[in-house]
């Protein structure tokens, strides 16, 4: 019985002899980052302004540049990341939409349809 009870989490199962199994969006937005975190190449996810301000004054959100959309048991993930310069950007993030798609659907079961990647910056290597 997989639905989405309101826009922060989705029910996985609802067994009335046992009890309810719900995840939170921020948890598939955590997986998502940290599996294409994994990627060579990805140096970071990149955050809108507000993840970017909230992270200046101590408030650490993993999922930041992550979106996560539910269309019945079918999930969609858009990533915002920074990639590093020199590498190649087309098989990167295919690597890393691999990476994700998988992840996700190894740790919660449920079906990814797509893995949309904007590549929001390039972080220059440290002299």
């Amino acid at each position: 019985m997989e639905k989405n009870t309101d826009s922060n989490t989705f029910t996985l199962r609802d067994n009335a002899d046992i009890g309810t199994v719900k995840i939170a969006n921020d948890v598939i937005g955590m997986i998502a980052a940290l599996a294409a975190m994994e990627i060579d190449g990805v140096s970071a996810m990149a955050g809108n302004i507000t993840s970017e301000l909230m992270s200046r004054v101590g408030y650490r959100n993993l999922s930041k540049g992550v979106k996560v959309l539910f269309d019945g048991s079918k999930v969609r993930v858009d990533l915002s990341i920074l990639m590093g310069y020199g590498y190649n950007i087309p098989a990167t993030c295919q690597k890393a939409q691999t990476r994700v798609k998988t992840a996700v659907e190894n740790m919660t079961g449920l079906e990814v349809v797509d893995v949309n990647i904007r590549i929001a910056g390039i972080t220059m290597p440290q002299a």
